[in-house]
């Protein structure tokens, strides 16, 4: 499974990146920027975003698509410290944890994290990842410990400046039509998850609206899955859904963001956008697990943890944007609000 999964998100990077390349042919290609961790693994960054405007680059001819994004993958492994054991005990009993014992257990990490924050207040920001995890026990006399836990996590979600019914229309029937051959409670078990997890509590409001969030996939009982229910439980059956779902991500956003990166738009429609982000930055330095636990990890990559913030974003003091409930900055925060189904 550890080269199946690192095969797949190898394949999947490279189609992604390709195809948002395509998008804008005019623009710098993808940065790539290999890693290696020194603790073991390694790493492949594809991040686009273009020098700062000087004099010979004005502002105003920065009309890429892209105005940021990232594709990154990882593989990494190493030892997991008791007090990682404990809490990821919490969601795998399979997970043996001593409370006495101060010992360490091997762990094996791969994924795939995207984010793209496109130029163009009409056209959504993105945000995927798809993601194993593995522990083993402790080697001994030389020999590889056996597998004890492992699961599988990810998801996808969309989020708007602007309210567009046929994209979110779009965006949620091609996820629902990748989850759906794998078990008919995926989709609406993982997009309810998804309405809860990407919540904005201090605000009242989702970051966007929505897609798919899982995480603690395995054999093991799920409180978000019914128990007597369909659905994939071996390691071939989730990372055969892990597929449909990563492959899902080109069909179900590139075409919204061929449809918006060419809409005119205003000085006002730009500041709306960059408050929206200042949102979407509250949310992942608050509340997402993912950056708040890549940051609390010694010798962590930084730049690849905080590569999902925005070049620009904005904060303004008691904004009276999107009060006018009939205004289009208005009909966003409605659903933001109150998050509804779609298909």
């Amino acid at each position: 499974m550890r080269q199946q999964v690192e095969e797949y998100i190898v394949e999947l990077q490279d189609n992604i990146v390709s195809a948002l390349e395509k998008l804008d042919p005019n623009a710098p290609a993808f940065k790539r920027d290999s890693w290696i961790r020194a603790q073991g693994g390694r790493g492949l960054s594809c991040v686009f975003a273009l020098p700062p405007p000087d004099s010979s680059t004005p502002a105003q001819s920065q009309n890429s698509a892209l105005e940021k994004g990232g594709v990154n993958i990882s593989v990494v492994h190493g030892n997991l410290p008791p007090a990682a054991i404990k809490q990821m005990r919490a969601d795998h009993t399979s997970v043996p944890y001593d409370p006495d014992s101060q010992n360490s257990l091997p762990f094996f990490a791969a994924g795939l994290s995207l984010v793209i924050h496109p130029r163009n207040p009409h056209a959504p920001t993105a945000h995927a990842n798809y993601r194993y995890f593995e522990i083993t026990e402790a080697e001994k006399e030389g020999k590889a410990g056996k597998v004890v836990a492992w699961w599988f996590g990810g998801g996808c979600d969309l989020t708007p400046s602007y309210l567009y019914e046929e994209d979110g229309v779009h965006f949620h029937k091609t996820l629902k039509d990748a989850c759906d051959p794998h078990g008919k409670t995926l989709y609406p078990s993982f997009k309810k998850w998804c309405d809860e997890y990407f919540y904005i509590l201090h605000r009242s409001e989702a970051r966007g609206i929505g897609g798919i969030f899982f995480d603690d996939f395995s054999n093991e009982p799920h409180k978000h899955l019914p128990d007597d229910q369909p659905r994939p439980r071996t390691p071939d059956e989730i990372f055969a859904f892990i597929k449909a779902a990563g492959n899902a991500f080109v069909p179900s956003y590139l075409p919204i963001l061929e449809r918006r990166i060419n809409t005119p738009y205003s000085d006002h429609e730009r500041r709306w956008q960059l408050i929206r982000r200042g949102r979407y930055v509250e949310f992942n330095l608050i509340y997402d697990r993912g950056t708040k636990f890549g940051l609390q990890t010694p010798e962590a990559r930084i730049e690849s943890i905080l590569m999902s913030l925005p070049e620009t974003a904005r904060w303004e003091y008691m904004s009276d944007l999107g009060s006018d409930e009939a205004s289009e900055e208005g009909k966003l925060l409605k659903v933001l609000r109150t998050p509804r189904e779609w298909v």
